[in-house]
């Protein structure tokens, strides 16, 4: 290339919109990048600083109601896992997070392939069904409490259960929080999928139609694995969201009655806010995000994979 030639190019890389780009100092150009990353560093900071404090916090015996806090190393790790309380709320945590999610999965999916038949009345179900999304966790679990009472709730009164029948009982509690959940969050769950399913090409159901392929065929060998990405994002958000579940079953139960409903964030609250056992209740939320974490990651690489069969399936 010669020099004249290599001149018009730097020129033509000078130019912005016809007009000469301002020229930067090599100065400039080097401090450039470290100004940039400065509000992403604070908010990074802002995010590992709490962390690692509460980390810290378990590896101390912080309590409100001692003055001399010390470092005791693992002993609060210890003393969690050689309590019953603590496998119950992971048992709890975990039934709750799977039902939840499989409920919510389940009945979002049908009622998105349900929407996806333009109708009217399809439309407007599509408008109501965001509600419950628009009520925040703890207003609805109010009101689902109000619903639940065995004396003036209206549930008792619609399925002629009688004032003994108490939706809130040991066994039935976390049952009934479970619908709760499935109340507030399957529209989310249904919203997600019905995008994913408009977003489906339909040249392949266009000529399975025309080859005689039933719905059934075309909803079990084309569209559900192409679904498949759209249903684990949906499972994602959620399972991670149930398995941090704390507001609804704190208004509706408190954890109760006895334990029956006591998850590892209410634990954590209990320890950390009403018991004043700081270094409890962190150890607690430590336990519960490295659960969160573990399982993120591995559904993660589950979606990995589901894109990759969905994007062959798609050729």
């Amino acid at each position: 290339m010669s020099t004249r030639q290599h001149g018009a190019m730097r020129s033509a890389d000078d130019t912005v919109g016809g007009r000469q780009a301002p020229t930067v100092s090599p100065a400039r150009r080097k401090w450039r990048p470290y100004i940039l990353s400065i509000p992403a560093t604070v908010i990074l900071i802002g995010i590992l600083y709490p962390f690692v404090q509460g980390v810290g916090y378990t590896f101390l015996n912080y309590r409100a109601t001692e003055g001399n806090v010390h470092f005791i190393g693992l002993s609060n790790y210890l003393q969690v896992f050689t309590e019953p309380l603590f496998w119950g709320s992971v048992r709890t945590t975990l039934v709750f997070a799977i039902v939840a999610t499989v409920l919510e999965t389940v009945l979002g999916v049908i009622i998105a392939l349900l929407l996806n038949r333009s109708s009217l009345i399809g439309k407007i179900f599509e408008k109501v069904l965001i509600l419950p999304l628009m009520i925040a966790p703890v207003i609805a679990g109010v009101i689902w409490k109000l619903m639940f009472n065995p004396q003036f709730g209206i549930l008792n009164h619609i399925f002629h259960l009688g004032s003994t029948f108490d939706f809130l009982s040991e066994g039935r509690a976390l049952w009934s929080i479970i619908m709760v959940d499935a109340w507030i969050y399957t529209p989310f769950v249904a919203i997600l999928v019905l995008a994913g399913v408009r977003s489906l090409p339909k040249e392949p159901f266009e000529a399975s139609a025309v080859d005689g392929a039933g719905w059934f065929y075309m909803f079990r060998r084309l569209m559900l694995p192409m679904m498949w990405p759209y249903i684990l994002v949906a499972v994602i958000f959620r399972f991670m969201d149930c398995l941090k579940v704390f507001d609804i079953v704190y208004v509706l139960t408190q954890g109760g009655p006895g334990h029956a409903t006591s998850t590892l964030q209410v634990n954590a609250y209990i320890n950390s806010i009403i018991n004043f056992n700081y270094s409890g209740g962190a150890t607690y939320m430590f336990i519960l995000w490295i659960i969160v974490y573990l399982t993120a990651q591995q559904l993660v690489k589950l979606l990995g994979r589901a894109q990759a069969r969905a994007a062959g399936s798609e050729a």
